[in-house]
């Protein structure tokens, strides 16, 4: 069985398994960079959070998959990743660590901590639960 390496609030049920190489994006330019790349494709794009709307070029131009630190199902990224029929994991956190995001109370090291661990690795989303969302390795 393959290591679940985080789990988050899934944004809406469906058999989709996007695997990929996780992107972390900070910033709007990093969204225009990979779309500019022709490997948005290759990519779980990884981002701070739900109300990151900078990512809607890559949604619109055929994301894969999407993880989130925080935010909600409800949050404007979440309604546009059902839109787009993209997978989503919201507000997901690492299995192996006790950091969780917590509104207001969050350090900037939980989400440095989250970039750094899966920034890079390929994973497959599993997101056939109807409220965990799963990032599992995809070695």
């Amino acid at each position: 069985m393959a290591d679940v390496l985080a789990e988050g609030y899934n944004v809406f049920d469906t058999s989709k398994s996007p695997s990929g190489t996780v992107k972390y994006l900070s910033s709007p330019a990093d969204v225009i960079s990979l779309i500019q790349s022709g490997k948005l494709q290759e990519h779980i794009l990884l981002v701070r959070g739900g109300t990151t709307t900078f990512l809607a070029p890559a949604l619109s131009m055929g994301a894969i998959g999407v993880i989130t630190m925080s935010g909600a199902p409800e949050s404007h990224l979440g309604i546009l990743s059902r839109e787009f029929q993209t997978p989503c994991v919201m507000t997901a956190h690492l299995t192996g660590s006790d950091s969780r995001y917590v509104v207001g109370a969050t350090s900037d090291e939980h989400f440095a901590e989250i970039a750094r661990e899966l920034d890079g690795k390929k994973v497959r989303l599993d997101c056939t639960d109807d409220e965990v969302g799963r990032i599992v390795a995809d070695d």
